[in-house]
């Protein structure tokens, strides 16, 4: 059902890459909008004239009650709180408060498919894709894996498959947003700050099925105990699983991936085709054979996209080898979980840059896998001193603080045959824009000391060419 913007009252909150998006979309749509955020303009930089332009209206510096008039239509950036006062408000007078993802599914056309869980939200969805688009589908990829969906809108047609990624805070505030497609990865703890328990956050990211009909399909994870439980009972379920065969979607027997359903039984690939590295990535690989079956592709199809994907960026990574010693870039890493699956990829003597800004985790989760793993933790950011405690006894312990300097001691405390790993197990706020930024930076301090080594070893070569001639 599409929604009539034309003429109505819009009020987007949190300037940042959705909320734009949201404002940009709403206004070329004849909405009267307004937009508002913490930040002055000078901080939101470019963008307000942007904004200005298309005729939004913005008031910046806070988000008072106040700042809530005759609005027929609220819609908060995914990083502003769901209870938020502003939000609180509007709900007490009737007025609809909407994620951008809400908005976005009542322009879109063709088919949804929505991918959400604590880990692997980003790869999967890039892989499924991926292997759609080599399968010869129309494709679209959007939503939390980098571009908003309300900005994908106009390149949906009744041919498109829409894959989105979908976190819990696109989630908590939809009303109708069905995907024919929901894939729930799995559950860990994570993003405990704003939705306190296990179970809200859960409950959050459950709501993906929330909408469906007998006509579609939920896919979920046979060995996440704590996501199989949100199993609904409307669509139709398949399951994917590395640990017990399933009837209805895809496992692993012995070393071939099958897929299952009614009357079916097709073998995909062997595990040993798969380019990812980890346990997880495996589980990731399964959840995706399921999802682009469903979706039409060809079990053929589905393992030539496989094999043929390189990954994803700030996802165990691979970035340069210095004198022996590995790096790789996984940022996306921003919580413990996603860490713990980041040593497991690696066979051990990892040197680990951890921290950044607390989630309320428990990093005594990692302790026995640092002890096993790792050789040294090196320790950056706010949530530093936190980490240290919760490890302490499991591990070296460097406190780098900046990136910049924990690089730097990697380099200079690893032997050869080591692996340095970015993995964060924390968010990026209080030093980096977002994750992105993080890994980029990282990325750009590895390549830096590359180019140093290069340089070193190429002017080693040549003073020793020339100290030759010299006893010729």
């Amino acid at each position: 059902m599409k929604v009539e913007l034309e003429g109505k009252r819009v009020l987007v909150v949190g300037l940042a890459r959705t909320g734009v998006a949201t404002a940009l979309f709403s206004a070329s749509r004849g909405a009267l909008v307004r937009g508002t955020d913490v930040q002055s303009a000078e901080q939101l930089g470019e963008v307000v004239q942007t904004l200005r332009r298309a005729g939004v209206r913005l008031e910046l510096g806070a988000f008072p009650v106040a700042a809530l008039g005759d609005e027929e239509l609220v819609i908060p950036s995914p990083g502003v709180p769901a209870d938020a006062p502003l939000l609180n408000e509007a709900r007490s007078r009737g007025i609809p408060v909407w994620s951008e993802i809400e908005l976005a599914s009542h322009f879109m056309s063709g088919r949804l498919m929505g991918i959400t869980g604590s880990n692997g939200k980003t790869t999967t969805t890039a892989l499924v894709e991926h292997i759609l688009r080599g399968a010869g589908f129309a494709t679209v990829l959007a939503g939390n894996i980098g571009t908003p969906l309300i900005s994908k809108v106009a390149e949906t047609t009744d041919r498109t498959v829409t894959v989105a990624e979908l976190s819990s805070f696109q989630l908590e505030l939809i009303e109708s947003f069905r995907p024919h497609v929901a894939v729930f990865l799995n559950l860990t703890p994570d993003h405990l700050d704003r939705h306190k328990t296990l179970g809200a956050y859960g409950a959050a990211k459950a709501r993906i099925f929330e909408n469906q009909s007998e006509e579609d399909f939920a896919v979920l994870n046979l060995d996440d105990r704590a996501s199989a439980g949100y199993a609904p009972s409307r669509p139709q379920v398949y399951w994917f699983s590395r640990k017990a065969s399933v009837a209805r979607g895809a496992s692993l027997c012995g070393e071939t991936i099958v897929f299952r359903r009614p009357g079916q039984e097709e073998e995909v690939l062997l595990r040993s085709q798969i380019p990812l590295l980890g346990a997880h990535n495996l589980e990731n690989v399964l959840a995706a054979v399921v999802a682009a079956r469903l979706a039409g592709a060809q079990a053929v199809e589905i393992a030539a996209g496989i094999r043929s994907f390189q990954g994803v960026e700030h996802r165990i990574e691979f970035v340069a080898e210095i004198a022996g010693v590995r790096y790789y870039n996984d940022s996306k890493a921003t919580n413990v979980d996603a860490t713990l699956k980041a040593l497991d990829a690696f066979p051990g003597r990892i040197l680990v840059i951890l921290g950044g800004q607390d989630k309320e985790s428990d990093y005594t989760q990692l302790r026995d896998t640092l002890r096993e793993k790792a050789v040294l933790a090196l320790l950056i950011g706010s949530a530093a001193a936190k980490i240290a405690r919760q490890i302490a006894g499991s591990v070296a312990i460097e406190q780098a603080a900046t990136l910049e300097s924990a690089v730097g001691e990697a380099f200079h405390a690893a032997q050869r045959g080591d692996i340095v790993l970015l993995a964060p197990a924390c968010a990026s706020f209080d030093q980096f824009q977002n994750y992105e930024h993080r890994g980029r930076v990282f990325k750009e301090l590895v390549h830096g000391l590359e180019k140093q080594v290069l340089g070193e070893s190429g002017a080693a070569r040549a003073n020793s060419v020339n100290a030759g001639r010299r006893d010729a």
